[in-house]
């Protein structure tokens, strides 16, 4: 009795952690844990977050997000010129380069949702379709998380702003 209930605690909690996991695939590209902060009521702007692990043997670029819950979308880089924080438009979109990782992370390459429709609530999924030059589309779903959430491994203080 005891060895069924551990073992279907087990398997409940290996589904949890697929389940919470969620990871894409489109060709060469994995996606991982595609996620947001929640916003404040009002705000008119979000910040997208992902890994792209590339395990091709060619590099293959980003292009564009769709995204039904904001009017548009920017992919952006921040950095940090002269000790001035600013960010960037990727008007050619962010390479995903060959065996490496593209990451968009707080503090660096983001995807900005503008005109959001409505607050981004914690436990919310947010669907959104990927464009790659070469893999093509992939839908995905962003996680909404925390306001202060940050992933393992990131250090304190990464990003450049709270809404995004």
């Amino acid at each position: 009795m005891i060895r069924t209930v551990i073992g279907a605690v087990a398997a409940l909690g290996l589904m949890a952690a697929a389940a919470s996991a969620h990871e894409y695939k489109a060709g060469t590209l994995e996606i991982a844990h595609p996620w947001v902060r929640a916003t404040a009521p009002g705000a008119k702007v979000g910040g997208g977050f992902l890994v792209v692990t590339n395990t091709g043997k060619e590099a293959d670029r980003l292009v564009s997000v769709a995204a039904s819950f904001a009017d548009k979308t920017e992919l952006h880089e921040s950095l940090t010129e002269d000790g001035v924080a600013k960010m960037r438009p990727l008007v050619n979109g962010a390479e995903a380069p060959a065996d490496g990782k593209l990451e968009f992370t707080p503090g660096g390459k983001h995807i900005m949702f503008v005109g959001l429709k409505q607050p981004f609530k914690q436990g919310e999924k947010l669907k959104a379709t990927l464009t790659f030059e070469k893999a093509g589309t992939v839908d995905v779903e962003f996680a909404v998380e925390a306001v202060g959430y940050r992933p393992a491994g990131e250090p304190k203080g990464a990003e450049m702003h709270m809404g995004h």
